[in-house]
């Protein structure tokens, strides 16, 4: 018999904040630069976001507007009152005005909107750091990043983003705020205003083309790093091409982002969540589809204990827009992530502009300090051949003519359509519960979240039937037995989508996981991962590539044990901190979802060579993973252990991953060997290997 103890999804965590009011303004006049910047863009997004179901299950946070002072914490008296003088112009005026800044154009109620816009973004502050809601998203009009200290730029008025980082380290005291930029073109009112911070990390992908596209800035380089005081605070990663999908975005960050974010240790992360970056947008050319931003998402949430606040950018395809805004809150809601589709292989120009960030940035971070210094070329000088193909095909403003033109609204119903049947097979309904514990021993499920479902002992009969369909030999004794039950009712119901994944205490764990590994390719798998940390081996056979298996150990394993599909990492833990970022950005989280598996299975055997941090911080990497099914095996009851590891499935809070550490020079020299035995066989690890 089974007791539960049922999961309540936490749909008090996130904070939405949205207002009708901001829709209120438009374009006056005849404008092929600014005709795409639209009320529908919010009306779509909020539309879609009921249609799922997803505003009701977040708490709504009214919306206030920013005040002056608020405004002036990164804008001029002068600008300001400029901005505020647009509220009793007449059209002719308006448009005057508006030719004074870069793509911009003014609206009697803009000055309104821009202030809701502001006050939007620091109640999502307030909410998240009083502890009122753990993370959230703020949908707000004009978008912000582009806009700097006296001018309003690229559709931006107030800095949004920029104002919402002053204003924490001002009211909270915070010393380290990331902020994340993954919108398709350049924020660099952001740069202008921390570039010599180093208080706030700055992290902005964009669309560069060898500074053929707009803002057409040598600054948005990969080697401006920041000014002063603020070098290794400013991180430009510049797409060189359009066409930039998934894999790419997902390499830049596990082998920049991430890594120097850990190092970093924010206390606040706020996302500038332009998702002009997505497929099928007209600006972006890119395609990257919606749940890549679930994934993206997923992994900031590890950061700052989770206090994350997404604030709306740019997007201008209302389809590839609202679909991904609505990724972004289920992620935050803790859902499972969908599958991320698409050949994971990042390409060529991605691989360059990577590498060199890296490179750039070796100086001022401890997880890039055994980098090689030398970049792989110069991205500021190109031969005349394709700097003048560059121009026939690429626009130097943010608005190609061409997006208006019969080629393009073609374009963007292909998406419509492409985007209609890939989010039906991508979204799933949310299980029940989310994670299930098998334990031995009733007086041990005490100290699991109270969101566990525990599955308690069987009776005689129970266990009968269940070996029934087993090898028998396997499992003679009790004890193999008893660890086979646990392992088994826990892994049937993560199979049947009854949970979502689940922790097991399983005292002959070799033999279980054995047997485990056979009912999932019964069940009708194609790929587990298997990651067991510890002295363990498992009688199976593993080059048909139905199973990863990843073994993290202390005894050294020489090259030649290792194959595509049977990986042994030697690693020396750090005791007292936690070094293991290395290892996991940098390797094994490359490689798992180059391998997209359909389940993942970490076992916890003997002579482990991680601590609770270590296995707590992979845990919650690799959620993103196989729909977020993982199942835990632990051979030796920890309590400590135990507690983190369902608190981690669970999402009930973000563990603590402990102090971070640069990996020893051992270690590094037996990632950089793994890796270059295995980049081309996955060929996520090649932004971290040099030829």
């Amino acid at each position: 018999m089974s007791v539960f103890v049922l999961f309540i999804a936490m749909a008090s965590g996130t904070a939405l904040i949205y207002d009708d009011e901001m829709t209120s303004y438009k374009l006056l006049w005849d404008d092929p630069i600014c005709d795409i910047e639209v009320p529908e863009r919010l009306l779509s997004s909020y539309d879609q976001l009921k249609h799922y179901d997803l505003v009701d299950r977040c708490v709504r946070i009214p919306v206030r507007e920013g005040t002056e002072e608020e405004i002036m914490l990164v804008h001029s008296s002068e600008y300001l009152e400029v901005i505020k003088s647009t509220q009793t112009m007449n059209e002719e005026e308006l448009q005057r005005v508006s030719k004074h800044y870069d793509a911009v154009y003014f609206h009697p109620n803009t000055y309104r909107c821009a202030k809701l816009a502001v006050g939007a973004t620091l109640q999502l502050v307030d909410s998240v750091m009083s502890g009122k809601v753990h993370n959230g998203m703020a949908l707000v009009r004009p978008p912000g990043h582009h806009s700097q200290r006296n001018a309003a730029n690229g559709f931006c008025v107030f800095n949004n983003v920029a104002i919402a980082a002053q204003y924490a380290k001002r009211r909270y005291g915070l010393q380290r705020i990331l902020i994340v930029d993954w919108d398709v073109h350049h924020g660099q009112g952001i740069q202008y205003i921390f570039e010599k911070d180093p208080s706030v990390l700055y992290f902005s992908w964009h669309r560069y083309e060898h500074q053929q596209f707009w803002p057409l800035l040598r600054e948005s380089d990969y080697d401006a790093v920041g000014q002063e005081n603020g070098k290794g605070f400013n991180i430009n990663v510049p797409w060189n091409k359009v066409g930039m999908g998934n894999s790419d975005y997902l390499a830049a960050f596990f082998h920049v982002l991430l890594p120097v974010a850990f190092e970093f240790a924010p206390e606040l992360i706020l996302v500038s969540s332009g998702y002009d970056s997505g497929i099928g947008d007209p600006e972006g050319q890119m395609t990257a589809t919606p749940e890549c931003f679930a994934h993206l998402t997923h992994f900031l949430m590890q950061l700052a204990n989770g206090r994350l606040c997404a604030v709306l950018e740019g997007g201008y395809h209302l389809k590839s827009l609202s679909e991904s805004v609505c990724m972004t809150v289920k992620t935050l809601l803790r859902d499972p992530l969908p599958q991320i589709s698409g050949e994971m292989a990042p390409c060529l120009s991605a691989i360059e502009s990577i590498q060199n960030v890296r490179a750039a940035h070796k100086p001022y971070w401890k997880c890039l300090m055994y980098e090689e210094t030398a970049p792989l070329k110069d991205l500021s000088t190109k031969s005349q051949q394709v700097m003048e193909a560059q121009l026939t095909q690429t626009s130097t403003h943010p608005t190609a003519e061409q997006a208006v033109g019969n080629t393009n609204r073609d374009e963007a119903i292909k998406t419509d359509k492409f985007l209609e049947s890939h989010m039906k097979r991508i979204l799933f309904p949310v299980p029940p519960v989310k994670t299930a514990a098998s334990i031995v021993s009733k007086a041990d499920a005490h100290f699991l979240p109270l969101s566990v479902q525990v599955e308690m002992e069987m009776s005689a009969q129970e266990r009968k039937t269940l070996v029934s369909g087993f090898d028998a030999e396997l499992v003679k004794e009790e004890k193999a037995l008893l660890s086979l039950q646990n392992v088994v009712a826990v892994l049937d119901k993560i199979l049947k989508k009854e949970v979502c994944n689940g922790i097991v205490d399983a005292s002959v764990a070799s033999v279980s996981t054995t047997i485990a590994l056979k009912h999932c390719f019964d069940f009708g798998l194609q790929r587990v991962l298997c990651i067991i940390v510890g002295d363990m081996d498992l009688e199976l056979s593993l080059d048909d590539g139905k199973i990863l298996f990843m073994n993290i150990c202390q005894k050294q394993q020489t090259e030649k044990t290792n194959s595509k599909y049977r990986i042994s990492l030697n690693w020396k833990e750090d005791t007292e901190r936690n070094n293991f970022f290395y290892a996991v950005l940098g390797f094994i989280l490359p490689i798992a979802y180059n391998y997209q598996p359909d389940l993942m299975i970490i076992v916890i055997g003997p002579n482990r060579s991680l601590g609770v941090n270590g296995i707590s911080l992979l845990t919650s990497l690799l959620q993103g993973l196989a729909e977020s099914r993982i199942l835990v095996v632990i051979q030796d009851i920890e309590i400590k252990l135990v507690r983190s590891v369902a608190t981690t499935l669970t999402g009930v809070s973000i563990p603590d991953f402990g102090v971070y550490a640069p990996a020893s020079q051992e270690n590094v020299l037996e990632i950089k060997r793994l890796r270059h035995q295995f980049k081309q066989e996955w060929k996520m690890l090649q932004c971290s290997v040099r030829d």
